[in-house]
């Protein structure tokens, strides 16, 4: 057992150090303890609390609450959560792992969680405790995002307040007498998105990001262009729910006030679910939010993880970030749903399949926080691909071959599907409505949007239009791959068009069974003229003998809140750009297949029998 005490007054004399000198540069919120009194379970800036004296402040460490202005001189105060190794000497300075976010309010992450008194958040506990952060000496702060928690001033939706608020946080963390001036970002979803602004903001004393399961562009999560997703409204009153979170009873009375910020300016919550309603991707609200082209010549060291099925967070723009990024990279991507690194799921198993996570991770901000050498040699990328294989390569995507492929034209009617589940009815099988997704959504909670297409659907279909009928959509085949080969990267369909309405394009793998899986796709409204839609970033696998299938045609899932025209497109001059890869040439190195990975096959696996080929996805037949 340790001496905690001793440990404690150290710190303390750490704080109290702070705490002056914050206070005259008007930085600290006040005090919540009179000098000389016991420790309080509430902490403030001059009051550090211990895991003895509040069971939610994690072992090993001592909490402190602190204020300080946001980046943009409007006036917006944010609020932190800092611990700090409890056997810090006096005078020891440690480098600083920061999370920001909407998630850190004392009361929980994103409703209530029944807590009897206040705390710090236990969101990333697990990393905490896996990467034995204090005893490896560092610092963890928590800051909350205007708007949440212990924040004052209008949420702000990856927008430019909370790119200020970024900014003055990593400062902020620098800047403390107990930091050695070295940051470092931790996240997953929301808090993986501030990383990436943070890398973003070319800030020197931020050394490394480590950002799960991220989005790369804030307009893709709410429209897929300029077509509406289910949660339009749903993820504005998410957040809106989350920011009017009522505080804990024994928070201390100033964090109380900054919590209930919204509660005197109401607008705060118009106004946020006002910038989800802007359809056009032009727009200066979402123009400031694209992080993928914002990332342009950044080049803090990266660490990333996507899983690329996974269903709220979707690899878009994911490969324009990674090519605008120029430092150094570190990826882990696969065939995962929304999980973090060390996440296991019921059984036990781990939900990416790869054992190191925070092993490796404390690995990478040891070497850009502490310039400690690494002692394993890990690959610059660990990618598993659609066979559950994994592999290690220096970057990604690795292209062997682009292929700019004929995928010819074809009819369609934009009716949402209505003729193919007619055609399903027409066959004896009655057809179910589509379904719109419900329930919570925020970028850490949200509900299966891809939802498995009838039994019996496509069979239908392809009877329908083989009888020569025009039916919500059309497929073009690929001949028999001869050999493995690999797509990864970001597809692009570019077509020309003849009527108004939307257009859903989807990759079918199709085995020589009939057995076919859906593993890519996009939306977009379409007019007539010319139109190039990027698909998602994908890394799929087509064995040998396998057929490439193109679906094009109208919106026919839950997953989009699409309005159809009724109108018959007309779509000729379509195309298909692949980039390829070689699965022989592969490098393998740990991991085992992702749980999600079967989740995801059992229910996109339909019945789709090869239609006559018009193209091969290797021109040639050689990579």
């Amino acid at each position: 057992m340790r001496a905690r005490r001793a440990a404690v007054r150290a710190a303390s004399a750490l704080v109290a150090t702070f705490a002056l000198t914050a206070g005259l540069s008007g930085l600290a919120g006040p005090a919540t303890a009179a000098s000389g009194a016991a420790p309080s379970p509430t902490a403030g800036a001059t009051d550090p609390v211990t895991h003895e004296e509040n069971d939610r402040v994690p072992e090993g460490s001592v909490w402190t609450q602190h204020y300080f202005p946001s980046a943009d001189d409007s006036g917006t105060e944010l609020h932190a959560d800092v611990l700090l190794p409890d056997s810090l000497p006096k005078g020891r300075k440690v480098p600083v792992i920061l999370s920001i976010g909407p998630y850190f309010a004392h009361s929980g992450q994103t409703g209530p969680e029944g807590f009897t008194h206040t705390g710090p958040s236990a969101r990333f506990q697990d990393f905490v405790e896996g990467a034995d952060l204090f005893d490896n000496g560092y610092a963890f702060v928590m800051v909350d995002l205007r708007g949440f928690g212990g924040s004052t001033g209008c949420l702000d939706w990856g927008g430019p307040g909370e790119q200020a608020d970024v900014k003055a946080a990593v400062a902020w963390a620098a800047e403390q007498p107990w930091s050695t001036g070295a940051v470092g970002m931790y996240g997953k979803s929301y808090d993986a998105v501030t990383g990436l602004i943070g890398n973003n903001l070319d800030q020197r004393a931020l050394k490394a990001v480590v950002a799960q399961e991220p989005v790369w562009d804030m307009y893709q999560y709410i429209y897929s262009n300029g077509v509406p997703r289910p949660n339009v409204t749903g993820t504005a009153g998410a957040y809106n729910s989350i920011a009017t979170m009522e505080p804990m009873a024994d928070d201390d009375p100033y964090y109380q006030a900054n919590a209930r910020y919204e509660d005197t300016h109401p607008e705060c919550l118009t106004e946020n679910s006002a910038g989800y309603r802007i359809a056009d991707q032009g727009d200066e609200h979402w123009t400031s939010r694209d992080l993928a082209k914002l990332a342009k010549g950044s080049d803090t060291p990266l660490f990333v993880t996507q899983g690329f099925i996974e269903n709220n967070t979707k690899p878009e723009e994911m490969e324009e970030y990674l090519d605008n990024h120029r430092g150094v990279e570190r990826g882990w991507l696969g065939q995962w749903d929304h999980v973090r690194g060390g996440d296991r799921v019921g059984d036990g198993r781990l939900a990416m399949g790869r054992e190191g996570w925070y092993a490796e991770t404390l690995s990478f901000y040891d070497q850009y926080l502490k310039g400690t050498k690494p002692s394993v040699r890990y690959p610059a990328y660990a990618v598993e691909d659609s066979t559950g294989a994994w592999r290690a390569q220096r970057t990604w995507p690795v292209v062997e071959r682009s292929v700019d492929l004929s995928l010819g034209g074809g009819s369609y009617v934009d009716d949402g599907g209505a003729s193919a589940r007619a055609a399903l009815t027409a066959s004896g099988t009655p057809a179910p409505k589509r379904a719109q997704p419900s329930g919570t959504w925020d970028m850490e909670n949200a509900p299966a949007t891809e939802q498995a297409p009838p039994e019996g659907l496509a069979e239908a279909q392809l009877k329908s239009l083989r009888a020569g009928d025009t039916t919500s959509s059309f497929f073009v085949w690929s001949r028999p791959v001869k050999q493995d080969v690999r797509v990864t990267g970001t597809p692009r369909v570019s077509l020309k068009a003849k009527g108004e309405g939307n257009i859903m394009l989807k990759l079918y793998d199709v085995a020589p069974d009939g057995g076919a899986v859906m593993f890519d796709e996009q939306v977009s409204l379409v007019e007539s003229g010319r139109l190039a839609v990027d698909l998602k970033s994908t890394d799929w696998t087509l064995t040998a003998g396998h057929v490439l299938a193109v679906e094009i045609g109208s919106i026919q899932t839950g997953s989009w809140r699409d309005t159809p025209s009724g109108e018959t497109i007309q779509v000729s001059k379509a195309r298909l750009e692949l980039a390829l890869d070689d699965p022989a040439d592969d490098i393998a190195t740990h991991g085992d297949r992702s749980p999600f990975l079967d989740t995801y096959l059992r229910q996109y696996t339909v019945k789709l029998p090869a239609g006559p080929p018009s193209f091969s996805v290797v021109p040639g037949g050689r990579l």
